[in-house]
């Protein structure tokens, strides 16, 4: 009788096998409506990366998914006299757990709390702060010359915990929060307007509450406006969300949001992204999510992506996409936590 034959098999033609069929399926992948809709708007909100869209798609998709997935910009005229700033303190009963959550205190601390958040697409981190009367704006020494990163805009300004405010120019990816885009109030004043702005600015008034306009720098001034960045878009104003398309054409990121309640609470909410295996970003729908779980009335998007950064404590707190080892990169200016009125402190050593 005559012996099979085995058949030998080369491990070149494996590994080729094995390529082609990867090729195969990453390129329906890409063709796939969900994919272009998540890696399309992504590349597109970064400053130094937008290559990455064209990369795998020309410029007529590229535009037909932009187009398909934007944020219609509020017509709403904010009310100011919603806004009810009073007792803040603990409850007996709650709403829902996340009431609950918000207010009750760290053990020794009455003027802000953290809140971990940890969704299974992202983390980041909520602060509650109680008495808006501890928020201020802080900008850099050398405006206009150079940045600061957030732990020194808190260091210079009495600030127990701190977020990266407006954008600025960041050419190639290399900008150092010298030149900020757009108007910058500071106590009461106008100190900066530049080209780029989005039109509309977010801030506080000397009431305390947080103002969302689209008027000039000098009309909002004139309204009683002391503090201001402009970026945007405005996320929910009166309790009302914008009319979201798609995923808004923000794509999904690192993202940096401040927002009030109607008893005056404000809340910076920071998303960690563009962390493979950790945190890949939230949408703004996500972000949005999470602030009305803790009932934001008013909302605005600051400046997101490597800019997205927190300081406690005079520590960078979260992880950034970039910039960390060098303590968080350099921005244009912060919304800082005082502590205006001495009250009870507690500032955590160790993350939650």
């Amino acid at each position: 009788m005559k012996k099979k034959r085995k058949l030998k098999i080369n491990k070149f033609t494996i590994v080729t096998g094995v390529l082609d069929v990867l090729v195969i399926v990453a390129l329906a992948i890409i063709q796939t409506t969900d994919f272009k809709t998540f890696w399309i708007p992504t590349a597109m909100t970064t400053m130094s990366h937008k290559y990455l869209a064209y990369t795998l798609y020309n410029e007529e998709t590229v535009n037909k998914i932009m187009s398909e997935n934007y944020i219609e910009k509020s017509t709403e005229v904010i009310r100011l006299n919603d806004i009810k700033i009073g007792d803040t303190s603990e409850k007996k009963h709650y709403s829902s757990k996340y009431e609950k959550e918000l207010y009750t205190r760290d053990e020794g601390n009455d003027v802000y709390k953290i809140i971990r958040i940890e969704e299974s697409k992202f983390k980041g981190y909520l602060t509650v702060i109680y008495d808006p009367s501890d928020i201020d704006l802080a900008v850099p020494k050398k405006l206009g010359k150079a940045g600061a990163s957030v732990n020194t805009l808190c260091k210079e300004n009495g600030g127990l915990v701190g977020i990266n405010g407006g954008g600025f120019e960041d050419l190639d990816g290399w900008g150092n929060g010298s030149i900020p885009y757009g108007a910058i109030i500071k106590d009461g004043k106008l100190i900066w307007d530049h080209a780029g702005g989005s039109g509309e600015l977010i801030g506080f008034t000397k009431e305390h509450k947080m103002y969302l306009t689209d008027k000039t720098p000098e009309e909002a001034i004139a309204d009683g406006m002391i503090n201001a960045v402009e970026f945007g878009p405005n996320l929910i104003v009166n309790g009302k969300v914008s009319k979201i398309h798609g995923d808004g054409g923000w794509g999904t990121a690192p993202r940096t949001m401040i927002a009030q309640r109607k008893d005056g609470i404000v809340l910076f909410l920071i998303i960690e992204g563009r962390l493979p295996g950790y945190s890949i970003g939230a949408t703004m729908n996500d972000a949005i999510e999470i602030l009305l779980r803790y009932k934001a009335y008013n909302a605005a998007n600051l400046d997101g992506g490597a800019s997205s950064t927190m300081s406690v404590n005079n520590k960078l707190y979260n992880k950034p996409s970039a910039g960390g080892e060098y303590g968080g990169r350099t921005v244009s200016n912060a919304w800082i936590v005082t502590n205006k009125n001495n009250k009870k402190v507690t500032i955590p050593n160790t993350k939650k």
